[in-house]
């Protein structure tokens, strides 16, 4: 019996995080707090052996995981995959928080920021995001025990909440409560 993991990591905060914005499928640099994020990531992830490393269209995922590379030379390849992307927060992907509470008000923006299943015009909900995640891990699962190999996810805070829920069996209750901290991995096994 051979033990694969999926170390599987947030992104480094953005400058959009940090100013708290709906950041959604916009693009946003790593601030200087977030690359110190992803040197943690890589400090974690040293001893570490994965063969493949995942990673979406977005910068903040691609330079999460550039300072986790160095130290693998064994990673053979980079996939690109969408389905572990952040959140579609539609129309109010880069609005601040604060502006959004001035203008929706305090309970619009718990149904937008922690509601299972709002309505979030050219947006998505944690119910969406599921239906994307869920035939992700299955691929991910069959491509670790076709291929035998370890892999490192850098993904996003949104879509690692319902990864948790499905590999976790948590509860929708404890999936929207969650906070996903930027200098954490978590670690998920395989046996094939």
């Amino acid at each position: 019996m051979v033990k694969l993991h999926i170390y599987l990591f947030r992104h480094g905060q953005t400058f959009y995080n940090k100013n708290g914005w709906f950041t959604g499928w916009k693009e946003s640099k790593l601030s200087p707090e977030g690359r110190r994020h992803a040197e943690i990531i890589a400090k974690k992830l040293k001893n570490k052996k994965f063969e493949v490393a995942f990673q979406t269209h977005l910068s903040r995922s691609k330079d999460t995981l550039k300072p986790v590379l160095k130290n693998h030379p064994e990673c053979r390849k980079v996939i690109t995959d969408d389905r572990m992307i952040e959140r579609n927060y539609g129309i109010y992907s880069g609005m601040s928080h604060d502006s959004f509470l001035k203008k929706y008000g305090e309970e619009r923006y718990k149904e937008v920021h922690r509601g299972w299943d709002a309505k979030i015009p050219k947006g998505e909900n944690f119910k969406q995001v599921e239906k994307r995640v869920k035939p992700f891990i299955k691929y991910l699962i069959d491509f670790m025990k076709r291929n035998k190999v370890s892999v490192a996810l850098s993904s996003h805070g949104n879509s690692i909440r319902l990864f948790r829920k499905l590999w976790e069996k948590a509860s929708i209750k404890d999936t929207v409560g969650w906070f996903i901290p930027y200098d954490k991995v978590y670690d998920y096994v395989i046996e094939v």
